[in-house]
């Protein structure tokens, strides 16, 4: 038994001598070349290894070790690894002593000594020769479309580009219209105070809540009659007053429960114990998108100190914008959901809207929440502004 144990034992110690690492060495030739340094890349163990050797006087020589025969690349430029590069070729590098000569510009006709496996794999090729020959107008022909169909794609990301920045311009001019937005908005309250009864007040209140001045919204609300209160207009500038209330700093932020963007159940209430971010955006929603970044900034810094956002996006009704925009935004690092709001056969059903419950009315909107679910922040739509958010955030976790 003992003799069997220790045949077993040698026979075990001489498997991993076989399957261990050996020594190869790469003597090779080279003319009418002046790059100084020749490079070979190859895998072993599991990695990828990349040596460099000083070609001197048209030599060079590679020593490594390998497991075992494996497909090896040798080129001049550490930037290419194109496979049409006149000055590369692969071929197979085993773990003893080879040779290899080159020519520039013609490495494609290497000729390399001392591996069986690449005599091998050399004569496979040579088999070859004709049908490849006989390939090469299909090949042409291949790469002619797939250069137009590279050069269209460029096109096409330029145009992109264009048209995001031209968005974006024309958004930003949008600021012009703010003084006499401003103007016509004191017209509208001098009107609604002036006419509690009208129907036409109720209509116009409809549009004053993107300001989130809360104080005005709801005097404003309380000088209407009982009957414009009761009125269609009146109970949804109710709703949107009780929104208001409820996603401003000092509530209790309502506990939503809902399903993030990789179909998976996402509640509030399961991120108890962080200050979470609620960005309410949109892929449409031009400020929002260039904002991300800036997100994505606060979040790498403060991620690993109790910090979570989680995206609410008004992408409902396209559901395939919201997954292209987080994917081009590199926003997914974070969580996300979809606002909750549906609209089916001209009916719309507010019962599971996110949105609706913090009183968010303009993009982008962002409340902030403590470990304990009270609302401490709500920045963006006429509230604080982004760079209150960063010094809250930077007194929260910095301090």
């Amino acid at each position: 038994m003992k003799k069997y144990i220790a045949s077993m034992v040698l026979l075990t110690n001489l498997s991993l001598v076989a399957l261990g690492q050996q020594p190869f060495v790469l003597k090779g030739e080279i003319s009418k070349v002046s790059s100084p340094y020749a490079y070979l890349s190859y895998r072993s163990e599991g990695k990828h290894i990349v040596d460099s050797v000083k070609i001197d006087h048209n030599t060079f020589v590679f020593k490594g070790k390998i497991e075992e025969p494996v497909m090896a690349y040798l080129y001049l430029d550490r930037n290419s690894r194109s496979v049409e590069d006149p000055n590369s070729v692969s071929f197979y590098l085993e773990p003893k002593k080879m040779s290899i000569q080159l020519e520039k510009d013609k490495f494609k006709d290497a000729l390399v000594k001392g591996s069986k496996t690449q005599d091998e794999w050399s004569k496979l090729n040579n088999e070859k020769k004709d049908i490849r020959k006989e390939m090469e107008p299909v090949l042409e022909e291949y790469s002619r479309l797939n250069k137009c169909y590279m050069d269209a794609d460029a096109e096409l990301k330029l145009l992109e580009v264009k048209v995001k920045k031209l968005k974006e311009e024309a958004y930003d001019y949008r600021e012009n219209f703010t003084p006499f937005n401003e103007r016509m908005a004191k017209l509208d309250e001098k009107f609604i105070q002036k006419n509690p009864d009208s129907y036409a007040s109720s209509f116009l209140m409809q549009f004053m809540d993107t300001g989130v001045d809360l104080i005005k919204i709801e005097g404003l609300y309380n000088g209407l009659s009982d009957r414009i209160k009761n009125s269609a207009y009146g109970r949804e500038i109710a709703r949107k007053i009780a929104g208001l209330k409820g996603g401003s700093p000092g509530s209790k932020a309502f506990e939503f429960q809902s399903t993030d963007i990789d179909g998976n159940p996402l509640g509030l209430a399961a991120f108890k114990g962080k200050y979470v971010l609620l960005d309410f955006w949109a892929s449409w929603c031009v400020p929002c998108r260039k904002g991300n970044p800036h997100l994505i900034t606060l979040y790498t810094k403060y991620e690993n100190k109790g910090f979570e956002i989680i995206g609410v996006a008004s992408d409902d009704q396209n559901q395939t914008a919201w997954h292209k925009a987080v994917e081009q935004d590199k926003i997914g690092i974070w969580k996300h959901v979809l606002s909750g709001l549906k609209i089916e056969k001209g009916e719309v059903d507010r019962s599971k809207s996110i949105s609706d419950n913090f009183g968010i009315s303009t993009l982008p909107t962002k409340i902030l929440i403590n470990p304990e679910g009270i609302i401490i922040g709500r920045y963006g739509s006429g509230a604080e502004s982004d760079t209150d958010l960063d010094k809250k955030l930077a007194e929260l976790f910095e301090k």
